[in-house]
């Protein structure tokens, strides 16, 4: 049987009592983030340790394939202080990558034209 992860996650989540909410506070995310993580068949492996270790849960019972069951041991939420897991990538390194691909389109209109004339 196909697992999906997602939805193992989710009921994890919540069978330890922690909202939606909190989820996302805690992982500094926003709540449709942790939504799409739970509608996701294959969540990354990453991201099930990373909401382990905040819910203090053993995900190795219920994904033997990804861990092993000293992963979860003598981990704490200090952690969780490192935010570069949960942090979103610059926002301006894709403006730049978009501003890049503008003036190469524009180059390309430039060059079709003068050589249609």
């Amino acid at each position: 049987m196909d697992k999906h992860y997602g939805q193992i996650v989710e009921l994890i989540v919540r069978k330890n009592g922690f909202s939606i909410s909190e989820l996302a506070r805690l992982t500094h995310m926003n709540r449709r983030s942790v939504y799409n993580w739970f509608n996701q068949k294959y969540l990354k492996q990453e991201i099930i340790y990373q909401i382990g270790i905040i819910i203090n849960h053993d995900f190795s019972v219920e994904f033997p394939e990804l861990f092993r069951k000293d992963d979860f041991k003598n981990q704490n939420s200090a952690n969780l202080n490192d935010l570069t897991f949960w942090e979103a990538p610059n926002p301006s390194l894709w403006k730049d990558k978009y501003i890049e691909l503008l003036e190469k389109y524009n180059s390309l209109l430039i060059n079709r034209i003068e050589s249609n004339t």
